[in-house]
């Protein structure tokens, strides 16, 4: 797809000398124009006479994101099942997450914020990186298309995946079997294992029992994984016993 508009990229150029270094971070070059909007925040456009926020690019990116993601869930953990998927997805796209792939390419840096956000530490929270982590997602489909779009996406976002500390509250999910069955009194935990296969190529399925109750089974490569997928399918159905 060709470039949408190559309008402002003088301005774009003298107001911001080091998107050059954003694009390199990123690995895709967005038109100027294109660029600055998505790095435009509500708060700099109020105080500017009304200028467009990259609210719009960060609806377009939200999309073009829950796509990516659930296209490359459904392709590499096609054994399991939709809640899981689910939780994997809600994970990877959350606002702590996109915060995360915000800070290590340092949009913050070149995010367009009012003087309020500016005192206010605006540059650093998670909300408004994760809100400008999107409308650069979208700025990125809008430009290129989708395959560059998609790049972007499995460079910066998929790699989550395996960081829990990055992903937290969506990837751990054996801690959080663990503080909800503290919380709600459940009993014992427990991770029934079977496994199939020579000793060299075995695949693990773990059931969660929590208190003498079975919850749902993961299966993987290795025992850890198993019952990693096995806490993330289970998730629901304990939080639901803990709160009853």
């Amino acid at each position: 797809m060709a470039p949408r508009r190559a309008s402002h990229g003088a301005s774009a150029a003298r107001r911001h000398p080091s998107t050059e270094e954003l694009s390199q971070r990123l690995g895709v070059v967005i038109d100027p124009g294109t660029l600055e909007l998505a790095l435009t925040h509500r708060s700099f456009a109020y105080e500017n006479g009304g200028l467009p926020t990259n609210e719009r690019l960060e609806f377009l990116g939200d999309s073009v994101l829950g796509f990516v993601v659930t296209d490359h869930l459904y392709r590499v953990f096609g054994e399991q099942p939709e809640g899981e998927l689910a939780k994997m997805r809600a994970a990877l796209v959350s606002t702590r997450a996109l915060a995360v792939v915000a800070r290590q390419v340092q949009v913050g840096d070149h995010i367009r914020l009012g003087e309020g956000e500016i005192r206010t530490a605006g540059r650093n929270k998670d909300s408004i990186l994760a809100d400008t982590m999107e409308a650069l997602i979208g700025a990125t489909f809008l430009d290129h298309g989708l395959d560059e779009a998609r790049a972007l996406v499995h460079r910066l976002v998929i790699p989550l995946l395996d960081d829990e500390t990055a992903m937290g509250a969506g990837t751990d999910w054996k801690t959080h079997i663990q503080e909800a069955v503290a919380a709600g009194d459940l009993g014992n935990i427990e991770y029934r294992m079977d496994s199939i296969g020579p000793d060299h190529d075995k695949t693990f399925t773990a059931t969660l029992v929590v208190g003498g109750v079975s919850y749902a089974s993961g299966t993987g490569p290795s025992k850890k994984e198993a019952e990693r997928r096995a806490a993330a399918a289970s998730w629901e159905d304990v939080r639901a016993a803990a709160d009853a």
